[in-house]
């Protein structure tokens, strides 16, 4: 149903309701739980109005990193690894996932836990999942919501987030959540909403499982030498990081940050002329959290800058 035929049709959504009903009986999910979550369920108009207008991806890389690498998130930043230092450690220790990283994705997730949407998942999900535009997507997406619900992690009304569902701190979808949240503070559920120790130790966990390789980096800014040819760039062709240093490829700050065997990639996100970087495996595992090499690039260099 489109959302242009909603007024057409205004009893459609409570027919959407009866069939997720139906679905999420079959799936085991508690007939209380459903009429908790669901009660007084109604379309957000809000919430199709952000979906109809999201912006056309035209930044390019230096735009998008003036606009997100900010002095103010570094500060930000620097201040939230100092309050959780021994939290991070021992995430690390955990998951071998080095904290920069983890600070990297929470801080352009929520700007550290500080905005993370007000946003009534189950709502904006059952919008999303009736309104048509990838509708089966976000039906999957609801489930697992109501799953979590449940499961008694989170109430429905603590259930928060963006409006196309990301959910909590670390802006986990809700099937995301079902795969990676973990009860890091030890108390009964999975709270990605308030429980630091649950948000980075779940930021970790998604990291770990992606590929994540303990003890290495994801790469570092470089400069390429003068007619070096950007068809070479590109993250899927991979050589040992001495080949690229024969080529001419120097590190900017003068040093290499990983074994000259390590398998590298150049990224040259504006093309020739623009800035260059080394990436190895890791970058790899942050693209898997979002497949964006703007945003694992961004998420590298945040987290290299905040913890200091």
């Amino acid at each position: 149903m489109a959302a242009s035929d909603a007024h057409a049709a205004p009893d459609s959504f409570q027919s959407f309701l009866a069939s997720l009903r139906a679905e999420a009986l079959r799936a085991g999910i508690a007939s209380a739980t459903l009429n908790q979550a669901l009660a007084g369920l109604a379309p957000n108009q809000q919430v199709i109005d952000r979906d109809r207008k999201q912006p056309e991806s035209t930044l390019t890389w230096a735009r998008y990193r003036t606009l997100l690498l900010t002095d103010q998130r570094i500060t930000d930043g620097r201040s939230a690894v100092a309050q959780n230092r021994d939290l991070l450690r021992r995430v690390q220790d955990r998951f071998g996932v080095s904290p920069g990283v983890i600070a990297g994705i929470w801080g352009l997730e929520s700007s550290f836990g500080t905005k993370t949407g007000d946003f009534r998942v189950v709502e904006a999900l059952a919008t999303l999942a009736w309104e048509g535009r990838r509708a089966s997507f976000f039906r999957s997406e609801l489930l697992a919501a109501l799953k979590i619900i449940d499961h008694g992690d989170v109430s429905p009304g603590r259930m928060t987030g963006s409006y196309a569902g990301a959910m909590g701190q670390p802006q986990f979808m809700p099937t995301s959540y079902l795969r990676y949240a973990v009860d890091f503070e030890g108390h009964g559920r999975r709270d990605i909403w308030t429980s630091r120790p649950d948000v980075l130790g779940s930021i970790a966990n998604y990291l770990a499982r992606s590929g994540w390789r303990s003890g290495e980096g994801w790469g570092q800014q470089v400069a390429v030498p003068q007619g070096f040819d950007p068809n070479w760039a590109g993250r899927d062709n991979k050589r040992p990081l001495a080949d690229w240093a024969r080529e001419g490829v120097r590190p900017l700050d003068g040093r290499w940050m990983a074994a000259a065997d390590t398998p590298s990639a150049v990224v040259m996100p504006d093309g020739a002329g623009g800035e260059a970087f080394v990436v190895h495996a890791n970058f790899g595992a942050i693209r898997r959290y979002n497949p964006s090499d703007y945003y694992a690039l961004l998420v590298g260099l945040l987290g290299d800058r905040v913890v200091v």
